[in-house]
């Protein structure tokens, strides 16, 4: 089937009926590592269900969703070179759209979002709604999470964060339009400093109990902040920065979120501290490279590799425009690292905190 085949299929991740309101859901732990079974009224429901590419590291649920550990970030579409800037080249269209679907065709049901992802010609969550619901639907068990603080103005100027309940329900009622949604699979509250988030995950506590919401997560925080925002309401997952090298500080921080039953998902992952502008050719440690030439693999495939074994209740969701890095990105979660390969990226990846 070629990417321009997918039929998206009905489902509850698409817009839901007036008679049937989205109710929040409390978090729930990991999901058995394995695709759910086909339907009784699924045609394949006879025949055992062919595994997905993406399914080969295992499956997590975001509070009653459950996702592939390997997802998809939508930061990179709108655009070549780096990401979040005014002068962003716009990425050609088709190209972008093709790459969402064929993230689906691969298994991929956990897409990473943002209204404030858009370069002058292209937005990221324009690009998802075209690609994956022409028909106004999509697919069946698609998880769409997106996030809300961060702010840029039409020119592509950051501008000072949502911090108002007024301001934020902005940010989410606009997400919602551009997503073409009655209502948001999950929300992360993204954070810049280390001040109190009852006011903002508050705000967003109600706009879940009104049905806008389904899930709510926190990005960017501190173990106190994850904290005080779990005292309002259920946080079912923890998106902040790390990955070999990047934040050795917060590994204790990423095992106490696997023991609260809270998904942990890295961003930047693969390009460290190439952050928006994405990974640094060369600069990879000798150790990480033998890893990867013990494997065939990429050095981005390794880092996507070891964030999966860090704990099953990581998620990775790297990001790309390019259908080949795709298919290299969703090909990492089949990787099977030694403990020996493990040891040698730990000490990498600890030497960042020297």
């Amino acid at each position: 089937m070629t990417a321009d085949q997918i039929t998206p299929a009905t489902s509850p991740t698409s817009p839901a009926s007036p008679a049937s309101p989205v109710s929040p859901a409390s978090p729930a732990g990991p999901a058995p590592t394995s695709d759910p079974a086909p339907s009784a009224a699924s045609p394949a429901s006879s025949a055992a269900p062919v595994p997905s590419p993406a399914s080969a590291a295992g499956t997590w649920t975001l509070g009653d969703l459950p996702v592939h550990r390997i997802g998809f970030g939508a930061m990179r579409l709108p655009q070549t070179g780096g990401a979040l800037v005014e002068d962003a080249v716009p990425r050609d269209r088709g190209q972008a759209i093709a790459v969402l679907r064929r993230a689906v065709e691969l298994g991929v049901n956990h897409i990473d979002t943002a209204a404030f992802y858009f370069s002058p010609l292209r937005s990221a969550n324009e690009l998802i709604n075209s690609a994956l619901a022409p028909s106004g639907r999509y697919p069946d068990d698609l998880v769409l999470a997106t996030k809300v603080g961060p702010s840029r103005d039409a020119s592509g100027a950051w501008v000072p964060h949502a911090r108002t309940p007024r301001e934020l329900r902005a940010q989410v009622e606009e997400n919602l339009r551009q997503l073409g949604r009655d209502h948001l699979d999950l929300v992360n509250l993204r954070i810049l400093g280390t001040d109190s988030v009852a006011e903002r995950f508050g705000a967003l506590a109600e706009l879940r109990e009104a049905g806008l919401i389904r899930h709510l997560g926190v990005s960017n925080v501190t173990p106190e902040q994850l904290d005080e925002a779990r005292e309002i309401a259920p946080v079912v997952c923890v998106q902040n920065m790390y990955g070999i090298g990047v934040r050795p500080e917060y590994d204790a921080f990423v095992r106490r979120c696997g023991e609260l039953g809270i998904a942990f998902v890295p961003f930047y992952a693969i390009a460290a501290a190439g952050r928006e502008t994405g990974a640094k050719a060369g600069a990879e440690a000798e150790e990480l490279l033998a890893v990867a030439r013990a494997h065939d693999a990429s050095p981005a495939q390794i880092r996507i590799a070891w964030t999966l074994h860090q704990g099953s209740h990581l998620l990775a969701i790297p990001g790309t425009g390019d259908l080949g890095h795709l298919a290299d990105n969703v090909a990492a979660g089949a990787l099977k690292l030694s403990e020996e390969e493990l040891a040698l990226l730990d000490g990498v990846h600890r030497a960042a905190a020297v």
